[in-house]
C-alpha cells in the first residue's frame, strides 16, 4: 500500500530554486525566471487561437503607458510567472487564490522595487491589450466583454510569437527598462 505524499507549498524554478507560495518574499527568484516562465504561460487559460505568452502581453503594455510607468507595465503580470495565468471568471470564484496571488504579487513587486497598487496608466494599458487581444486573438463570439466596455483596441493586429522569442523580447525591454531607471 503506498503512503501518502505531502505535497510541498513550493515549486522549482527555472534557475533551480524553490519558490515558495507559503513565504515568497523568502523564496529566491530573479528576472530570468520571471521572464522563463512569462514565456511559457499562455493567456486565456490556453484557450486563445494559437499560442500567446503573457510575457508578449506584458512588453506590449510597457509601450502604452507614459515613461515613468513602463517598467510597472512590463512587470504587471509578473507573479504569473510561478501562479500562472488563471482567467478572471475563475479567479473571481477563487477567493483563497486571489489571497496567493497578493501575496506572490507582494514579494515580486518588492523585489523589484514597483508599488503596488499599480498606476492608473498600467490597468488602462491591460484593457486596451485586453481589447485588442479578444478581437485578434480569441475565436469569434456574439457577446462583449464588459470589462473592455467603451475601450478602443489597437489600430495594429497582435501577431504572437514562440515562448523563446517572447522571453528575448520581454529581457530586452527589461534591461531598457531598468537601465532607465537605475
Amino acid at each position: 500500500m503506498a503512503t501518502a505524499v505531502a505535497i510541498r507549498p513550493d515549486i522549482l524554478t527555472k534557475s533551480g530554486h524553490y519558490f515558495d507560495f507559503i513565504n515568497p518574499a523568502g523564496s529566491w527568484f530573479d528576472i530570468t525566471d520571471i521572464a522563463h516562465g512569462l514565456s511559457n504561460v499562455c493567456r486565456f487559460g490556453g484557450q486563445s487561437k494559437e499560442f500567446y505568452s503573457v510575457a508578449q502581453h506584458s512588453v506590449a503594455a510597457s509601450y502604452l503607458v507614459p515613461d515613468c510607468d513602463r517598467f510597472a507595465a512590463l512587470m504587471h503580470d509578473a507573479a504569473e510567472a510561478f501562479i500562472g495565468d488563471i482567467p478572471k471568471p475563475l479567479k473571481e470564484l477563487l477567493p483563497d487564490y486571489k489571497v496567493i496571488e497578493k501575496r506572490v504579487e507582494s514579494a515580486v513587486f518588492e523585489r523589484f522595487n514597483r508599488r503596488n497598487p499599480l498606476p492608473p496608466s498600467v490597468k488602462h494599458a491591460d484593457l486596451i491589450m485586453l481589447a485588442t487581444e479578444q478581437r485578434d486573438l480569441m475565436p469569434p463570439h456574439d457577446d462583449e466583454w464588459a470589462l473592455v466596455r467603451g475601450i478602443s483596441p489597437l489600430k495594429t493586429t497582435i501577431k504572437p510569437v514562440s515562448p523563446a522569442e517572447a522571453y528575448r523580447l520581454f529581457m530586452a525591454r527589461f534591461e531598457e527598462l531598468a537601465a532607465v531607471t537605475a
